[in-house]
């Protein structure tokens, strides 16, 4: 152990990376709990995967490349150097890749029951081989491109996260390697006539025709692989030249992706010594990151495969379809806009839905009195009204501002994309700055009213994506306080001229005033001390002043209180460090992506809702924006919402002082926050038609759930 790392300072710490490892195993966790819904364990094995494909391209990738170029490199919260931590994570991931595997063939197997079966070949019966067999010879076949690597053939370029057949051959001379891409352009699998939910995977086709395709040659062995190559691009290359369209400059680095350095491999077979050594010369890499998986290599065909099925088996077999309402304080048949100047509105995402937005931002395109319309994009969806309804703004005469990030990661090509379809709309499209992400969620309607200048200002913890706004937790507030407007006005201008030094009298921005104004908010608790109460709810806590902070906050004697969806580098319950600090986290049917900052009790409380995460490179390397909850009926919806999330003692999982994280054990009601939500929201719609008389205020809604889950829970013993 290293000098660094036994510091008392780590001593509450954790790496980063092996926190987000836990994470990710969490999502096994649900993949292994037999109360899950099968399709719905299958769905979380499949996102284990590629949370797991995108760690090793970003984090692995670039912790290859520190290795490389900086071997003295430690990390601040454990002390680890690069290459420890890359040792670190092979160590860990190996036992998570067996857990895994060992997870799919147990939901495989129960799914087989329900008639939604992964076939090997020598299951088939004659009929479906027959089937293979034309579709091999009509389809598949047709398109192959095997080649041999000789003297004469080269090693061929290997795409990432394609899949790939390698075969040891037999030839006079003795053995050679023979390689054949899986072509891109073919399904992933393959349906059987004989009934629907029977398929088999389309690399398991390829490798029992093996022999054939080879022809002469023999085989000795064959192995499907699957490389991961480093994606951890760098987008504000040096060789960018200010002369250069910006949005050109990421099309060229795209293209770099698939030519970086091998950090894992894939195979379906344990390999042989000679195949081995052919994939490490190669590929380049150790044994160490090879990795053997009885798992298919690519799982992302389960999200194609669900909705195929027949329609009993869909309901059997997945969570109950919830359709997102109607936000209940707002009449669709009226104003949106005109609404909002009476009353602020926030909106909880997927429990409500984003069409209010998009109705706001149809309306306002539309409205005589509207004069701009402003907005920051980070993601979109592959289909996306909001852009429709932005273009025929800019086509109505409104002067619309939209502020792109080029560089949200996986999703460069499908803003690049956007922003050319907004271009030709005559939007003025930004691409942010060279050298910070714009990740802040930030909309602004300007419009005139009377003889004054009015504005309606939207801010998210989300972002603009009509499909993840199904599948995540996020608040929008949208506001007609004038004071947010106001700044939101002058942050539209200091982003358009290039300008991060601008203050602000509401909102917090980052990178210039977000992290002191935080650190300022706890010092303020700390001043009170066991009076003092430090809430947040976050996706990853990782930037060293902020731990230290709270674990200051801690010994002054503030009740500290975490919901950490991710990565987590504080342990709590260090005496003398983080005695006072819980950490939860919650993984469960959605993904937890709201983030809420709350400092003081009562009517002292200051709230906050952001887009930003309690990392480094959000508070300093990224645009960021926070907004405090002002009116009081919001600020109450904000606080019931943490106070059911603290509350959840079904998904949620304590973290414990060693980095494991520990089911809660617990004598009461047991309350799945995502599914109170549901009821709750769901529940809205059902109040909505009732005559007002009969409608409860919100507390007694509250005991009357409560009372129904106790009298479940009192049954069921």
């Amino acid at each position: 152990m290293s000098s660094e790392c036994a510091d008392h300072n780590l001593s509450f710490m954790q790496n980063r990376e092996l926190s987000w490892l836990r994470f990710n195993e969490r999502v096994l966790e649900e993949a292994a709990d037999p109360s899950v819904p099968l399709l719905e364990r299958l769905k979380y094995i499949s996102i284990f995967t590629s949370n797991l494909d995108e760690f090793f391209m970003i984090r692995v990738g670039s912790l290859h490349d520190i290795a490389s170029v900086d071997p003295n490199f430690k990390d601040s919260k454990s002390g680890l150097s690069a290459k420890a931590q890359l040792e670190s994570i092979y160590a860990t991931v190996r036992p998570l890749y067996q857990k895994r595997d060992g997870l799919y063939r147990e939901v495989m197997g129960l799914l087989k029951s329900q008639n939604v079966n992964e076939l090997e070949w020598s299951a088939l019966v004659e009929t479906d081989k027959k089937f293979i067999k034309d579709y091999y010879k009509s389809v598949i076949r047709p398109i192959l491109s095997p080649q041999v690597v000789d003297s004469h053939r080269p090693f061929p370029h290997i795409n990432s996260k394609e899949l790939y057949l390698f075969a040891i051959l037999k030839n006079k001379e003795g053995s050679q390697l023979g390689i054949l891409p899986v072509p891109k352009s073919l399904p992933e699998y393959v349906q059987l006539p004989s009934q629907l939910g029977q398929f088999i995977l389309t690399e398991k086709v390829i490798l029992e025709f093996t022999e054939e395709i080879f022809g002469k040659l023999g085989v000795v062995e064959k192995n499907c692989i699957c490389i991961t190559r480093n994606g951890d691009l760098t987008l504000d290359d040096e060789s960018f030249e200010i002369t250069e369209d910006y949005r050109s400059h990421v099309k060229k680095l795209l293209k770099q992706r698939n030519k970086m350095a091998v950090v894992r491999v894939e195979a379906n077979a344990t390999p042989s010594e000679q195949l081995s050594r052919e994939l490490c010369h190669h590929l380049k890499v150790k044994k160490e990151q090879i990795y053997v998986t009885n798992a298919p290599l690519k799982m992302a065909y389960v999200m194609d495969l669900i909705p195929r099925l027949k329609e009993e088996s869909f309901k059997l077999l997945t969570f109950p379809v919830y359709s997102s309402p109607s936000v209940v304080q707002i009449d669709r048949s009226r104003s949106i806009m005109q609404q909002v100047k009476n009353k602020d509105l926030l909106v909880f995402h997927p429990y409500e839905s984003i069409g209010i937005f998009l109705q706001l931002i149809k309306e306002a395109s539309q409205n005589d009195n509207v004069i701009s319309i402003k907005i920051t994009i980070y993601r979109l969806a592959k289909k996306a009204k909001l852009v429709d309804y932005l273009c025929a703004a800019a086509e109505n005469g409104k002067d619309v501002t939209v502020i792109v990030e080029l560089r949200a990661r996986f999703d460069e090509q499908n803003n690049i994309d956007w922003s050319e379809k907004l271009e030709e709309s005559g939007c003025n499209v930004i691409y942010g700055f060279e050298d910070y992400k714009v990740h802040s969620k930030v909309c602004l309607i300007t419009y005139k009213e009377k003889n004054t200048i009015a504005y309606i200002t939207q801010i998210g913890t989300g972002n603009y994506n009509e499909k993840t706004s199904e599948q995540y937790t996020d608040l929008s507030l949208i506001t007609a306080d004038s004071n947010i407007g106001k700044d939101a006005d002058g942050f539209f201008k200091n982003m358009c001229m290039g300008d991060l030094t601008g203050e602000y009298g509401t909102l917090l921005v980052a990178p210039n005033q977000f992290k002191h104004k935080i650190l300022a908010l706890m010092d303020q608790e700390i001043f009170k001390g066991d009076q003092g109460l430090i809430l947040l709810k976050l996706n990853s806590l990782t930037d060293i002043d902020i731990i230290n902070k709270l674990s200051e906050a801690s010994n002054a004697g503030v009740e500290v209180k975490l919901i950490v969806r991710g990565i987590c580098c504080l342990l709590p319950k260090i005496p003398g460090k983080t005695e006072n600090v819980s950490v939860i986290s919650i993984v469960g049917r959605y993904l937890e992506h709201s983030r809420i900052y709350s400092f003081g009790r009562g009517s002292d409380q200051q709230l906050y809702m952001t887009s930003a995460d309690l990392m480094t490179r959000n508070m300093e390397r990224r645009i960021e924006v926070a907004c405090p909850i002002l009116d009081l009926e919001i600020k109450e919806k904000v606080n019931h919402i943490l106070e059911v999330y603290f509350y959840d003692n079904v998904k949620a999982r304590i973290l414990s002082s060693d980095g494991s994280y520990k089911k809660i054990v617990t004598n009461r009601i047991e309350i799945d926050a995502q599914t109170y939500f549901c009821d709750e929201y769901a529940c809205h719609r059902l109040w909505q038609t009732l005559p007002k008389s009969s409608k409860k205020p919100y507390w007694e809604r509250l005991l009357d759930y409560f009372k129904a889950r106790s009298s479940a829970y009192n049954n069921s013993k």
